[in-house]
């Protein structure tokens, strides 16, 4: 595709978050990117995108100039935002800080500090029915429930539910092949979520229960304007979606890497097994190395220059934070390209960056490592089946498995 007049981008250096066959393994041309069009233009989905660590810091902390008002991801942005979609990923302050302290106290230390036995108790559940099995599905039998479990648990929902919760979310994230703008899916999906949510919402109105959901219909604050009151229902609604889609889809994607990722370096998962005070640190590893949350998507709010070019006011940027991770500029030692599980590290942008960095990133954190904890001490060796795993594809915002069936020894 020939690249836009005053660009000094590669002709035949193309990337586009909707070509699946990237989706396994985008870090070549993501690498071509930094080092050969740091800012790259795609002409056919009419957006800009930066892939440096540095750059794409830079953008996230600036709310002013790059603002989310119209969608956190390129496919909200071109495809129109309605109910489902609006909330705290599509705001900036002041009114966005207002509605995030109203849900960051689910996520303080100690809150999140309870919920460790219970991570532990499911993750250990769920693997203790595998022993003797000789092999089960990393995603589907274990990395994709214990988040699912560990929201519902806090949300209130019934365990029930679990599977269809987990069902919708995922469903309502597919892109279709060749309409990626098309949002019938994510509104058909999405809807029946929305219903389910709302259906609950009142429930707790009535009769309020022990549980974030309850807490979340209840409790009053001071609005933009000044105003005391209660969240309305669909507000109520926006926030219980956003926390169960962030507790389900980016949690479970990450375990699916984190079991692919040591597979692929047994050296690296030998020494965690040897040493599990690494564990921690391996988590954040690989979430450098293997980050599920692909992309982000800002519109500029007045003409920028990056590397010496004009992006007009009104443009579509589009930060690859997947693609920070293996910067050399940020990561020269040892190789980024190598999973080193005692690598120092600093910073990722794997949860963002700014004043939309995630909110439930020290919950992920955790869930993370007593997941990997709890594998290795059962099972410290296992192989991937390849031929049989399956990548989902949900766009540009998340990458990583649906499916990732394993042998054990």
């Amino acid at each position: 595709m020939t690249p836009a007049a005053g660009t000094t981008q590669p002709p035949d250096l193309y990337w586009d978050p909707y070509d699946w066959s990237l989706h396994a393994d985008p870090h070549p041309v993501w690498r071509r990117m930094r080092e050969e069009a740091p800012l790259y233009r795609n002409e056919k989905y009419d957006f800009w995108a930066l892939t440096r660590f540095h750059d794409v810091s830079e953008v996230l902390a600036d709310w002013k100039t790059y603002t989310s008002t119209r969608g956190p991801i390129l496919e909200q942005i071109r495809g129109g935002q309605s109910k489902l979609s609006e909330g705290l990923l599509s705001e900036d302050p002041p009114i966005h800080d207002l509605h995030r302290q109203m849900l960051a106290r689910a996520f303080t230390p100690r809150a999140v500090k309870q919920i460790e036995n219970r991570v532990r108790d499911f993750a250990r559940r769920l693997l203790d029915e595998r022993i003797g099995s000789g092999g089960f599905d990393f995603v589907e039998d274990y990395g994709a429930r214990v988040p699912g479990m560990v929201i519902a648990a806090m949300l209130g929902t019934p365990d029930a539910d679990l599977e269809e919760i987990r069902r919708l979310t995922d469903a309502q994230l597919v892109v279709t092949d060749g309409t990626p703008f098309d949002r019938t899916q994510f509104n058909t999906m999405g809807g029946q979520l929305w219903d389910y949510f709302m259906e609950h919402v009142r429930s707790r109105r009535k009769s309020p229960g022990d549980d974030l959901m309850s807490e979340l219909v209840a409790m009053e604050f001071s609005d933009e304007k000044g105003v005391t009151r209660k969240l309305t229902d669909t507000e109520a609604c926006q926030y219980i979606k956003l926390l169960s889609a962030a507790g389900n889809e980016t949690t479970a994607r990450f375990i699916g890497w984190a079991g692919a990722t040591l597979a692929r370096f047994p050296d690296q998962r030998a020494k965690l097994v040897a040493r599990p005070d690494l564990i921690p640190n391996g988590v954040e590893e690989i979430l450098r190395f293997e980050p599920p949350a692909m992309a982000l998507a800002r519109v500029a709010t007045r003409d920028v220059v990056w590397h010496e070019q004009v992006v007009p006011e009104g443009s579509v940027m589009v930060v690859i934070q997947a693609a920070t991770g293996r910067d050399q500029r940020q990561f020269p030692d040892p190789d980024p390209d190598t999973l080193e599980v005692e690598r120092r590290i600093d910073r990722t942008l794997s949860f963002g960056y700014g004043t939309h960095v995630c909110m439930g990133a020290s919950l992920a954190r955790l869930e993370g490592r007593i997941v990997v904890e709890e594998m290795l001490e059962r099972f410290p060796e296992w192989d991937v089946v390849w031929d049989e795993a399956e990548i989902v594809h949900t766009g540009s915002s998340v990458r990583g498995y649906s499916s990732l069936p394993i042998v054990l020894p």
